[in-house]
């Protein structure tokens, strides 16, 4: 996605082949299926109502509504800036802070605890 903000929504093919022309000017291909991205999202109903960013034949911006049936909707991602999003390991931005030793482990230790068990 290229929006640092925003839903990203995916249909199921049976839906895309539904709605057939009427959607294709809202889809975006990506690197996976084609989806449609919004800034906003309303999933409380019978439809799911999607605000997207447009703009006028005149360049003017405009906020259109797409709305379809939930039985359409295959799965919606959320993407924010503020945090790292995906399934990629986190690498930490400080270093670790070394943790102390609980206790001191020799074999005094180790043979205490074995004879209690």
């Amino acid at each position: 996605m290229n929006e640092a903000n925003g839903y990203a929504v995916f249909f199921f093919p049976q839906a895309l082949e539904a709605l057939g022309d009427a959607i294709k000017p809202y889809l975006q291909e990506g690197p996976g299926e084609p989806h449609v991205l919004c800034a906003e999202i309303d999933t409380a109903g019978a439809l799911i109502e999607m605000t997207l960013a447009g703009r006028t034949p005149e360049g003017k911006p405009v906020a259109l509504q797409l709305m379809v049936p939930t039985g359409m909707v295959r799965m919606i991602v959320s993407a924010h800036s503020d945090a790292v999003f995906g399934f990629t390991p986190r690498i930490a931005t400080t270093p670790a802070q070394a943790l102390p030793e609980a206790l001191p482990h020799d074999a005094t230790t180790a043979s205490q605890t074995r004879g209690k068990d």
